[in-house]
């Protein structure tokens, strides 16, 4: 495993939102939905692909708080522009989604 800095660690911008629309994505290779999410008035919505389809309903998602990476630089995936990445676990039967043991603030920043 190679050992980062805590220099490079802040540079990633790990931060909260809530999903706040879910489509399909059929376009997309793997089965994934299109996801909305709300980081809170200073950073607004972003929108981000993610191959949850397995262990996730949209209507579960509706609401749900996720971790996500905001300063990797735009993903064209098909015809859609993913500008965050939405974080998870891969586990033997689909991505688990990293999310906060209670709610806070949209936008947070991963301390």
């Amino acid at each position: 495993m190679e050992t980062i800095s805590w220099d490079d660690f802040q540079k990633i911008e790990l931060r909260v939102g809530t999903i706040i629309q879910v489509e399909d994505f059929p376009q997309a290779h793997k089965p994934a939905y299109k996801l909305s999410i709300d980081f809170g008035e200073e950073i607004g919505t972003k929108k981000s692909s993610a191959q949850i389809t397995n262990l996730y309903s949209k209507e579960e998602l509706l609401g749900r708080q996720v971790i996500c990476v905001l300063n990797f630089p735009i993903k064209q995936i098909g015809p859609f522009q993913s500008e965050v990445l939405t974080t998870g676990f891969e586990a033997l039967d689909g991505v688990v989604l990293i999310q906060p043991e209670r709610p806070v603030s949209n936008g947070l920043r991963l301390a």
